[in-house]
């Protein structure tokens, strides 16, 4: 089975040229376009991500066939009630996927690598993570609704391929309808902003109704500063795909109980032991 997404690629190659070229005969001093060894390292981790995720996929095929196989019901792929019910499922699994890819560290060390770039464009859609097996768990109750594997597979190309075009300084906020209900590239640059205000922010994929519902919207108000709040200096892949699972490792090294060891790999990123409070000195008397 090979990914929908797949077939994609060459327009996604085209119109990143489209876009570069753009930013060389309209330049924007507001935007921060392309850079070369930037966006050659976005594209080696989506090459890598595709070639890691392919044999991935065929497992994701039989633990979805298999939950589908013993669902109580199966929703015909004729019913125009079927694509419905898919589109918001879809859609809420990929908000809630994305926000525990954000605030658990484990999992935050796979998708890192998408908030890695300190530029945005649509090159940077393409800097994905290679470790893929992190996402399988969100979309398993798909199958036992009774939705057809490959119908999930399809849903989950068409919110990617949309997403794809989320990556950009060239589009500005969209009519306020559009901006309220779907994802905008104005949602999405907060999304990959830096800034305090934006960080965990505006995960959805297609909708932004589930950040509205749960709390996790925020406009794009002050100008984005991309990137993490600790970048790596650093554009070799390798680096890039695994530098937190190698912070990570660190951290379990040092620490001195199983209750740091778990918050270190399941605490929100950043997280970190109490220090315990130091008693004050006792008062001298003379």
């Amino acid at each position: 089975m090979i990914p929908a997404v797949l077939y994609a690629v060459p327009a996604f190659l085209l119109l990143i040229v489209v876009e570069a070229l753009s930013y060389r005969f309209a330049p924007d001093d507001d935007e921060r376009g392309y850079e070369l060894r930037d966006t050659t390292t976005s594209l080696s981790m989506g090459a890598g991500s595709q070639l890691i995720g392919f044999p991935w996929k065929l497992l994701t095929v039989g633990a979805y066939a298999a939950l589908w196989t013993v669902a109580p019901v199966h929703l015909s792929p004729t019913s125009v009630w079927t694509w419905v019910l898919l589109f918001f499922a879809d859609d809420l699994a990929y908000y809630w996927f994305h926000r525990t890819h954000h605030e658990v560290r484990l999992f935050w060390a796979g998708h890192v690598v998408h908030h890695s770039s300190r530029f945005f464009n649509l090159s940077t859609a393409l800097r994905q993570s290679w470790t893929p097996m992190t996402s399988l768990p969100f979309w398993l109750g798909l199958a036992l609704l009774g939705i057809p594997p490959w119908m999930i597979f399809l849903q989950q190309s068409i919110s990617l391929l949309y997403q794809f075009f989320l990556h950009t300084e060239r589009v500005d906020r969209l009519p306020r309808p559009i901006e309220w209900i779907f994802n905008t590239p104005s949602h999405h640059r907060v999304h990959h902003g830096a800034n305090a205000e934006y960080l965990d922010r505006n995960y959805g994929g297609i909708l932004i109704v589930w950040d509205r519902l749960f709390g996790t919207f925020e406009p794009e108000r002050a100008t984005v500063r991309y990137g993490l709040t600790k970048n790596i200096a650093s554009y070799n892949p390798l680096r890039v795909a695994t530098h937190e699972y190698a912070a990570i490792w660190a951290d379990l090294r040092s620490a001195r109980c199983w209750r740091h060891r778990l918050g270190y790999l399941f605490g929100r990123p950043g997280w970190q032991p109490l220090t315990p409070a130091v008693p004050p000195a006792p008062a001298v008397t003379r």
